[in-house]
């Protein structure tokens, strides 16, 4: 059987001439990003400008009245539907779109709001992610589910971000990489809200989060940065994770009640269950909930990744790749290994940033994903 296969891009992608590429990258399916963080992307296509300067986390799609406190943004840099008249005008092209929507990475609510965005140990606030453990970012995820999909042409609908954000992120001018160890930032990836605090059966929260700064000095003291093991007691690591899952299972259930039936609806994840950032990890009960599972697979690592998510019951696992950069390289051998490891999903990243010299690596990578196995 051959692979599905989907590729990415932005509203402002779509433009004369975009049709034409995407039928010349062999892909099957266009995912539009309908709700999404703030980003400079690069336009190497457009002759007009050389980037995109989106400001803030927005809604590309009519934000309407009665949000409350959390309410999504309007994009200035771009019209006000311009998700739904990308959309509109794939589908005048024959091309199937998808609704690509990224729900808990909001760095303008997240600074507006703290009280609702992951705090680690040392009391640190992550603007850039709102935690779902608060009944209020679950309930603010779900209606932006639902005015991002509200008389959208789409039949398939990809969740990132469903579930929390971590200490690893791409925050202004970076200034961590290459500082903590896995298992450091791993640990710094706890959130520690008030409201997580709450699902640590049993357990004193301040202990908790004196034991855990405790484990972070410790692990960069001995100066080990490729660490991947704390020497936190079983059993609280159990109650940590325990509580994450929880709330992200009750976020995942509310965005798919906005999602409703009859359409397709992908998750991205990872089958590490302490992953944080825009592919989280993933609770056991999440195979039977959704149609497919995208994993991350920008690094060579990435069959491992589709092997371990069809070992956690995943049954239709998608591989998330880029052709942005040096290390697309072999794209068609790397499509290869990865349906060789059991994915039966192309997911590509991405139409619009991937410049005219990528577009032959596109191809490469669809045709060798759409070859019958």
């Amino acid at each position: 059987m051959s692979a599905h296969v989907t590729g990415y891009a932005y509203p402002w992608d779509v433009r004369p001439g975009f049709a034409d590429r995407v039928a010349a990258s062999g892909v099957d399916e266009v995912a539009v990003a309908v709700a999404y963080h703030s980003a400079r992307a690069a336009t190497p296509f457009d002759e007009n400008r050389s980037a995109v300067v989106a400001r803030h986390a927005a809604l590309y799609r009519p934000v309407g009245t009665g949000w409350g406190r959390l309410h999504p943004a309007e994009p200035d840099w771009v019209g006000p539907d311009s998700a739904g008249a990308a959309v509109a005008e794939l589908a005048r092209s024959g091309v199937p779109a998808a609704a690509w929507l990224v729900l808990t990475h909001n760095s303008l609510l997240g600074g507006r709001f703290p009280d609702l965005a992951v705090r680690n140990c040392f009391g640190e606030v992550y603007p850039w992610a709102l935690c779902p453990s608060h009944s209020e970012v679950r309930d603010y995820a779900a209606r932006l589910t639902e005015a991002a999909l509200a008389g959208l042409d789409v039949r398939s609908v990809v969740l990132e971000a469903c579930g929390q954000l971590g200490a690893v992120h791409q925050h202004q001018h970076e200034k961590t990489d290459a500082v903590w160890a896995p298992a450091v930032a791993r640990l710094l990836s706890v959130c520690c809200c008030r409201e997580c605090a709450r699902s640590w059966a049993g357990v004193d929260p301040d202990r908790v989060r004196e034991a855990l700064r405790a484990e972070v000095r410790r692990i960069i003291a001995t100066g080990e940065l490729t660490a991947t093991t704390d020497e936190l007691p079983d059993d609280l690591r159990e109650n940590l994770l325990a509580g994450r899952r929880e709330a992200t299972d009750r976020l995942r259930r509310a965005v798919l009640g906005a999602v409703g039936t009859g359409r397709r609806v992908l998750l991205h994840g990872s089958a590490d269950a302490w992953a944080t950032g825009a592919l989280p990890g993933l609770p056991p009960d999440v195979p039977a909930e959704v149609d497919g599972v995208v994993v991350p697979c920008w690094n060579p690592t990435g069959p491992d990744e589709v092997a371990a998510a069809r070992s956690a019951g995943v049954g239709n696992v998608g591989a998330y790749v880029t052709a942005v950069g040096p290390q697309a390289g072999d794209l068609a051998g790397y499509a290869r290994r990865l349906r060789e490891a059991g994915a039966s999903e192309l997911h590509l990243y991405h139409l619009g940033l991937a410049g005219p010299a990528r577009l032959p690596l596109l191809r490469d990578a669809a045709d060798e994903a759409h070859r019958e196995a």
